[in-house]
């Protein structure tokens, strides 16, 4: 199981901070955080950005010197493509994937040639721009019991890398989904979670 931990490794304000992030890079965790514009510049921040909020630049620079950890780039606001493949670009990021955006947005991020995800959950039960995606953020704001081995294995049969939203992001119980999860092929398959060090023992028995 591939880890990406949940805006870093930290809870409440902790989280989306450069400590929570190189914490979760030093882990050797995959990370998903929040990018959006604020003056004509790209910020790391989940609701609407503030002149406190962090460069989105210093993130990129301190990935950079972490190649083997992903990236899962969430985006919360339109337009911001082009800055967000400029940046990417300079600091020579490869391991990323964007996802979140609307579709419109979804069918630039494809033109310019950024690494997508589409998504799936109990409202969006058809992904769209499937067949370009790089994978699948399955998300289950209600219920997961409709993830199971036969839909995972379903896209990584199609080349797809899958990842999941655990429950917790939603304040709901993950015991049940990680033990469903814990027999499928995990080489495609990630994780996205508030408890990466948990998870990472249960699925790959990393140490602390």
């Amino acid at each position: 199981m591939r880890i990406i931990s949940h805006r870093g490794i930290g809870f409440g304000a902790e989280q989306n901070t450069l400590e929570a992030f190189k914490e979760s890079f030093n882990f050797g965790f995959g990370t998903e955080t929040d990018i959006r514009d604020y003056n004509g510049k790209l910020v790391v921040s989940h609701d609407i950005a503030d002149a406190a909020s962090m460069s989105a630049d210093e993130f990129f620079a301190i990935a950079k010197g972490y190649p083997h950890c992903e990236l899962a780039i969430n985006i919360k606001a339109d337009g911001i493509g082009g800055l967000l493949r400029e940046a990417l670009s300079l600091q020579r990021i490869t391991r990323y994937f964007v996802f979140d955006m609307s579709v419109p947005q979804m069918i630039e991020y494809r033109g310019i040639g950024l690494r997508y995800f589409s998504r799936q959950s109990e409202y969006e039960t058809s992904p769209v721009l499937l067949d370009d995606a790089d994978g699948v953020w399955v998300d289950s704001f209600l219920t997961d019991k409709w993830i199971d081995s036969r839909l995972i294995q379903g896209y990584i049969a199609g080349s797809k890398t899958v990842c999941i939203v655990s429950p917790e992001l939603h304040k709901r119980n993950h015991k049940d989904l990680w033990q469903r999860l814990k027999d499928i092929e995990h080489g495609k398959l990630m994780l996205c979670t508030d408890y990466p060090i948990e998870a990472d023992r249960f699925f790959n028995g990393g140490g602390t």
